[in-house]
């Protein structure tokens, strides 16, 4: 008997403005190259990647690719830093089979998001996926709220 194990990844993204959702967004992901040659290495312990627990968020429209490398314009100040989310797993379909992501990113300054990655550490380094959606305007004092899953199935 043969079983084939594959990757779904979907990410919520929920807009909040004082204290409201104001917008609510699902996409799925493409987990790209480097992430699947990292997450096989993972599987292992050949090499010496670090797990993916760090989100970053971008303005970049282009559309994602498997062979992309990192967020096309990534934000670095504004609140928009990448940086460390809420990791667990939780029950899709068989118990702990989706890895989760979780980061909340409240803003100081005004951006279109328009692009998200996970990534194995703060800066630099490897990306396991990258999605690009309707952009997003945030402005001062707004939160997304980023949940990235990946279930093994």
């Amino acid at each position: 008997m043969n079983e084939n194990i594959s990757i779904k990844g979907n990410i919520f993204i929920d807009h909040i403005r004082d204290g409201v959702v104001i917008g609510r967004t699902e996409v799925h992901n493409i987990t790209t190259n480097v992430g699947k040659a990292a997450l096989a290495g993972l599987l292992n312990g050949v090499g010496s990647l670090a797990a993916f627990t760090f989100v970053g968020i971008g303005t970049g429209t282009t559309a994602e690719a498997a062979t992309d490398t990192s967020l096309e314009t990534e934000i670095t100040t504004g609140g928009g830093s990448r940086a460390a989310g809420v990791c667990s797993l939780v029950t899709t379909t068989v118990t702990n089979d989706t890895a989760q992501v979780a980061k909340l990113f409240t803003f100081s300054s005004s951006f279109s998001v328009a692009e998200t990655a996970v990534f194995n550490a703060v800066s630099g380094v490897t990306m396991i996926n990258r999605k690009t959606f309707t952009a997003i305007p945030v402005i001062s004092g707004d939160q997304l709220q980023f949940i990235h899953q990946f279930k093994i199935s």
